[in-house]
């Protein structure tokens, strides 16, 4: 009876892991293979993504940088 029990426990933990990979793979599947067969993806840019990434952050902190009282007496 404990075999029976620990089987049906175990085959349940096995087709829950099972499920929760395929739906987590089976979205990018057809990508999945593309790159395993050496076709690279065009959509994928992470240099391209980290430098845009980059100059926008330093144009926020460039923004918000407190202007200095003299530069408003001379601009005015």
């Amino acid at each position: 009876m404990m075999a029976v029990v620990s089987i049906v426990v175990f085959a349940g933990a096995l087709v829950t892991a099972i499920a929760v990979i395929a739906f987590a793979v089976g979205p990018h599947w057809l990508r999945i293979v593309r790159v395993a067969a050496g076709h690279a993806d065009r959509g994928f840019a992470p240099l391209e993504q980290l430098a845009r990434a980059e100059r926008r952050i330093a144009v926020r902190r460039r923004a918000s940088l407190p202007v200095p009282a003299q530069r408003l007496r001379e601009v005015a």
